[in-house]
């Protein structure tokens, strides 16, 4: 028996250290460039804050870009699961909110992914049940977001600690389909959702906004959707990387020349994903508080990461060196003759 221990703890250390060494190789020196990679695995939501991730699937920019490279699209409809996938390597870049994104980046210590574009700003509102005119109202209410440390979640409880509502207001998480459902039942009397939702919410099921998260920073403008990449993946396969950053950049111009032909393929892509398309009125009211854009507003980033601490999601503000890695995207935007994205971080 004591044999058989002495070697089960010796296969336990010897796989232990393979892991480790694994994990320790790419990161030691320079990684030999592997060239383009056979496939793709992208995460996105069926959101319209990932409205270039559906363009750039439903309009094939990604795909024209990555050329031999299979895109294996995977659908997420949380920040938490995404991020599983990402630590668990079957994730190689994914479209995310920037909450679950410093999460990433704080569970693996710095090591797992980088952040290298931006893809939408805005487009998170509070609704609330027509009787709530003021915060104060909102005591002794429900209030819904869409997981536990999500970006509407840390935006939310952030938000209640600064005016005072913390503790007085009961907090739930739920799926944003399912929030719909309840406050149409009178269940939930307010929501801090992303778009398509809170339209959904204010058009479909009477709700008002008490609060549009853009007001809420300097010039209205803050990281709703990021692209991440996985780090041994841009070190492996910049090349790759870089065809997807183009695929992002196409669908993004696209969409400022087409805005119509935009919505469009935005909403027969979430037809195609949900099962039903938006209404109209949604979709467009949807668009109208967003903005695609490839800068992912690293200036935002500390004060996120302080905000994940005064929501109770953290312990303490993640450290955030290394986290943004631009090259890549400033790399083809210069082959664009376009203008570099700064990267305050760093």
């Amino acid at each position: 028996m004591r044999t058989l221990a002495a070697f089960l703890a010796l296969v336990l250390l010897v796989s232990g250290c393979t892991r480790v060494q694994r994990t320790e190789a790419w990161e030691r020196g320079p990684v030999p460039d592997r060239g383009p990679a056979a496939e793709l695995r992208l995460g996105f939501f069926p959101n319209v804050t990932h409205a270039s991730a559906l363009i750039g699937l439903e309009k094939g920019f990604f795909a024209d870009e990555l050329g031999a490279t299979t895109l294996v699209p995977t659908k997420f409809t949380d920040g938490a699961t995404e991020v599983s996938a990402f630590l668990g390597g079957s994730l190689d870049a994914g479209f995310i909110g920037s909450g679950p994104a410093l999460n990433a980046f704080a569970k693996s210590d710095g090591r797992a992914v980088r952040l290298v574009a931006g893809a939408t700003s805005g487009g998170a509102q509070l609704v609330t049940t027509p009787d709530i005119d003021s915060p104060d109202d909102l005591a002794g209410r429900v209030v819904v977001t869409p997981a536990l440390g999500n970006t509407q979640d840390i935006a939310l409880k952030t938000w209640l600690a600064e005016t005072g509502l913390d503790g007085r207001v009961e907090v739930t998480n739920r799926d944003p389909a399912q929030t719909f459902a309840a406050f149409t039942k009178g269940e939930v009397q307010a929501a801090w959702l992303p778009e398509p939702w809170a339209s959904r919410l204010v058009l479909d099921a009477g709700a008002r906004v008490l609060l549009d998260e853009a007001a809420l920073w300097p010039g209205g403008r803050f990281p709703t959707t990021v692209l991440l990449v996985r780090a041994q993946f841009l070190a492996e396969h910049p090349q790759t990387v870089r065809a997807l950053l183009r695929g992002l950049l196409a669908a993004e111009s696209w969409a400022a020349e087409h805005p119509a032909e935009a919505r469009t393929a935005v909403n027969d892509q979430l037809a195609e994903l949900t099962g039903k398309p938006l209404s109209r009125p949604v979709i467009e009211r949807a668009f109208a508080g967003i903005q695609l854009s490839h800068d992912p507003i690293v200036t935002a980033f500390p004060e996120l990461a302080r905000d994940a601490v005064t929501a109770g999601i953290a312990l303490r503000p993640v450290d955030l060196a290394g986290f943004a890695d631009l090259t890549a995207l400033n790399t083809e935007l210069a082959a664009l003759g376009r203008p570099a994205v700064r990267d305050a971080l760093n």
